[in-house]
């Protein structure tokens, strides 16, 4: 099993529809290039304590939220065939981890 972060567009930047910053939280502007967008990426990954994991940068066309709805965050699950066997409800409010742990359970009896 491989677990992966997959960075998309800033939820919070200052330029988004949900302009938050300040005191903790770093004001950021939305970049407008991958080069941009993974720096930020590294950042946010430090700041949360997660630069462990790999790190997956969305380009700023923004083709993988799209396609997976990911906007603002969301849980997917991917079988070994490629396909989407999970996918939870937009976060964060929508994150249930017990239930990812579930479709992993799943996964993991049917191969």
């Amino acid at each position: 099993m491989q677990f992966y972060v997959v960075y998309i567009r800033e939820a919070h930047a200052i330029d988004s529809v949900a302009p938050m910053g300040g005191g903790a939280a770093p004001i950021v502007e939305d970049p407008l290039h991958v080069e941009e967008r993974r720096a930020l990426a590294r950042t946010c990954m430090q700041a949360v304590e997660l630069e462990d994991l790999e790190t997956l940068i969305d380009e700023v066309d923004d083709d993988v939220a799209r396609a997976y709805g990911a906007w603002p965050d969301r849980l997917v699950l991917i079988d070994l065939e490629g396909r989407v066997a999970f996918q939870g409800l937009p976060g964060p409010w929508g994150f249930d981890p017990e239930e990812l742990e579930r479709a992993i359970q799943v996964e993991l009896s049917v191969h």
